[in-house]
């Protein structure tokens, strides 16, 4: 077999290896401790648009200044988010502090 004939060969097999496979696209959603229930319910909604969109979501919630006293809050506001959005995507990443953020990462779901 000729070597350039070989190599492209398998520049063509990695080329359509690279179109069939599928792109994660990461949205965020940026709470604060002491984020209003209004407020929650509108980045909830956004939150659904993305998982039903096939996107993962990183929720965070960024403690400013002293406010990383009320890391209990961030916690239960993160863990109440991944319960509302259980049907709409699975929690791959549980609630983790990172620095000023606690963060956590939701899976979509493959059955749109």
């Amino acid at each position: 077999m000729d070597y350039k004939k070989f190599l492209y060969e398998q520049k063509k097999r990695d080329k359509a290896l690279k179109a069939k496979a599928t792109k994660v696209t990461i949205k965020e959603i940026r709470f604060g401790p002491n984020t209003d229930e209004h407020d929650y319910e509108f980045k909830k909604k956004h939150a659904e648009k993305f998982l039903q969109d096939g996107a993962k979501l990183k929720a965070y919630v960024f403690f400013k200044g002293r406010s990383i006293v009320y890391k209990d809050k961030g916690q239960i506001l993160l863990l109440r988010l991944a319960t509302d959005l259980e049907e709409y995507g699975k929690v791959e990443q549980m609630p983790k502090l990172e620095g000023k953020r606690m963060t956590m990462f939701i899976a979509p779901k493959k059955g749109k």
